[in-house]
């Protein structure tokens, strides 16, 4: 979804309404990490975790630019806060079970 409202395929852009763009790019660069997390997990990689934190501090600095957006009066919509908010705790709870999992 992030890359059909970052690169407008299928005109997605004129149906969503009030999109933060950082918030979208975070969540693009993000989909990527996670790809790369799924893979070293299997592969029980130690650069896993790496990963797993890039995406958390990537998230809370997304988060941290939403809400100053917010405050400064930034047009948003409240699924995003959501998102953002769930995103970021289930990737926090990634981080700190992950380790678990790798053997190495």
């Amino acid at each position: 979804m992030s890359s059909a409202v970052l690169f407008d395929f299928c005109g997605i852009i004129a149906r969503e309404e009030n999109f933060v763009p950082y918030i979208v790019w975070t969540n693009w660069l993000c989909g990527f990490l996670y790809l790369a997390t799924a893979y070293g997990i299997y592969r029980e990689k130690k650069w896993t975790l790496y990963c797993l934190v890039t995406a958390l501090v990537l998230l809370v600095t997304a988060t941290t630019v939403l809400i100053i957006h917010i405050k400064n009066g930034g047009l948003y919509e409240m699924k995003t806060l959501g998102a953002i908010a769930f995103r970021t705790a289930l990737t926090a709870l990634f981080t700190v079970l992950t380790p678990k999992f790798i053997k190495r």
